[in-house]
């Protein structure tokens, strides 16, 4: 079975991250890593946010978790754990979704941006490899939770 860790740069909403959250628990990611802005299940006093878990469904208690130092520490400590490490963002080196090879992949984690800026070029640069969503109708991306768990369910 695959072991997927999810990484997650940057995101600015708590009802985005916790749908991460409820999502990923259900398609059996090994873990959550938090960097820089995005919003963790406690605050930063310890407590449990009730705007997070109205969302998560309590998903947070259930998924392993934790909060990164820096993109590009989290980076090379899974590289250094036999990771593949797959950016989902929109990038004129991309791989369509559709197309990327995951018969060879075992341990992989998935780098996801905030929906303004993506994923930042340091984590682009450190990634094997870029996936995106290829898109069919007029706007130009999906929600990151709605694209996030698309990924995950086509990688896996």
């Amino acid at each position: 079975m695959k072991t997927c860790v999810l990484i997650l740069e940057n995101l600015r909403s708590v009802e985005n991250t916790a749908s991460i959250f409820r999502t990923a628990e259900g398609l059996g990611v090994s873990k959550i890593v938090l960097i820089g802005t995005t919003p963790a299940p406690l605050d930063r006093f310890g407590r449990k946010r009730a705007d997070f878990a109205k969302v998560s469904l309590g998903s947070e208690e259930s998924i392993s978790w934790e909060v990164g130092k820096s993109i590009s520490s989290v980076i090379k400590e899974l590289g250094e754990q036999e990771f593949k490490i797959i950016a989902l963002e929109q990038h004129p080196n991309s791989i369509k979704l559709k197309n990327f090879q995951t018969s060879k992949l075992d341990n992989f984690a998935l780098i996801v941006g905030n929906e303004v800026d993506g994923v930042s070029k340091e984590a682009l640069d450190l990634s094997d490899a870029i996936v995106e969503i290829e898109m069919q109708g007029q706007k130009e991306s999906l929600n990151v939770a709605v694209s996030t768990g698309i990924a995950v369910f086509m990688l896996r």
